[in-house]
């Protein structure tokens, strides 16, 4: 079966060269994108494939002169050496990966328990967040945001999205896809005055931003409401109702999108919102797997369903899945994430390992 599924991709990549090849599919940037990202994707298997077939080729032409010159048996045992690795990396790329790796994101982060504190601490995901993309060279659009009274946001979308074709189809899917989930927070929040420590939480959901390709939508399923746009304390922001909120009736899902100007603007942004939740509930619907990895995603702001937890007076940030723990909050909190993320990817990447395998001996 593997044999046969990496002649198929190895085909597919071919047939992708030609198509990037051709000047007239670039007159759809969409289609370019669409047909670049999976050529990225495809790209490493290729390579593998190529390294492995090449040194298979050595070691045989190795043995062969080794018959007749002593001299080429040493070669010809390093080479030999060197297979196993390979065969290793190319079965890794074999298997299946996550069908939404090269997307973007759209991140959603909600204040929870804790009030005004909780409020805080999800503003500081945010620019937790914000920082990482800037680290990364990625992209960041904050599609809606519903900021608190002293700071905080108690409510805000972020678009991330990454330059181009992302390297071997890693988009920033692959990296931030473990984040949703409670985060909680535990320290003296500013509005204690006996100095006491205390824990609130805040919500994150990731959701891959889909295309248009991707979901479709029937204007007649939706519902669209417009009123006037707030800012904290109630106060008007502007005298027209230029704040959208639609409603996919069919599923109950319910965007509201009010930080443009423009009703069309807040319009175009809820759509890009529920088409990615959309996305996801199709995913999570059509396939099993998707909806387990997808498991510790936020369903209540609720403290015991925490996926990590950030101690200010220790310095101490946990990932509770993985038991993961470092004593760098400060510099997590100011983009420095690869560590915590490295982690989880490492763990989903032994576990798919750990998967195929007992697939393989069924």
């Amino acid at each position: 079966m593997s044999s046969e599924r990496l002649a198929a991709l190895l085909d597919e990549y071919a047939e992708l060269e030609k198509r990037l090849a051709d000047p007239a599919i670039h007159a759809d940037q969409g289609a370019a994108r669409r047909v670049g990202r999976r050529y990225a994707e495809l790209v490493p298997l290729h390579k593998a494939a190529g390294e492995l077939e090449q040194a298979r080729a050595d070691l045989a032409a190795a043995r062969e002169l080794a018959a007749e010159d002593a001299a080429f048996a040493a070669e010809a045992e390093t080479i030999a050496a060197s297979l196993p690795a390979l065969e290793e990396r190319l079965a890794e790329l074999l298997i299946p990966r996550d069908p939404h790796d090269a997307k973007d994101v759209i991140v959603e982060i909600k204040a929870g328990e804790g009030g005004e504190e909780s409020a805080l601490f999800a503003g500081d995901l945010l620019r937790m967040y914000t920082r990482y993309a800037e680290r990364r060279g990625w992209v960041t659009e904050v599609i809606d945001a519903q900021d608190s009274d002293l700071g905080g946001v108690k409510d805000v979308s972020l678009a991330i999205k990454t330059k181009g074709v992302p390297d071997g189809g890693n988009g920033v899917w692959s990296r931030l896809k473990w984040e949703g989930g409670v985060h909680r927070v535990q320290r003296v929040p500013v509005t204690e005055s006996q100095g006491r420590i205390h824990t609130s939480a805040a919500g994150v959901l990731v959701l891959p931003e889909a295309e248009d390709v991707d979901v479709t939508i029937d204007p007649n399923e939706l519902r669209i409401d417009v009123f006037r746009s707030s800012g904290p304390g109630g106060q008007s922001v502007n005298t027209t109702d230029s704040a959208v909120r639609i409603t996919h009736v069919p599923t109950g899902i319910v965007v509201s999108c009010q930080n443009e100007k423009s009703q069309l603007q807040n319009r175009e942004q809820a759509m890009r919102i529920l088409r990615a939740r959309l996305l996801a509930a199709a995913q999570e619907q059509a396939d099993a797997a998707a909806s387990d990895a997808r498991k510790a995603q936020v369903r209540t702001v609720d403290r015991s369903e925490r996926i990590r937890t950030y101690n200010f007076p220790q310095n101490r940030i946990t990932d509770h899945r993985i038991g993961y723990t470092a004593y760098n909050l400060d510099l997590a909190l100011a983009g420095e994430l690869d560590g915590v993320l490295d982690a989880l990817a490492e763990a989903d990447r032994a576990a798919r390992l750990a998967g195929e395998t007992e697939l393989a001996r069924r």
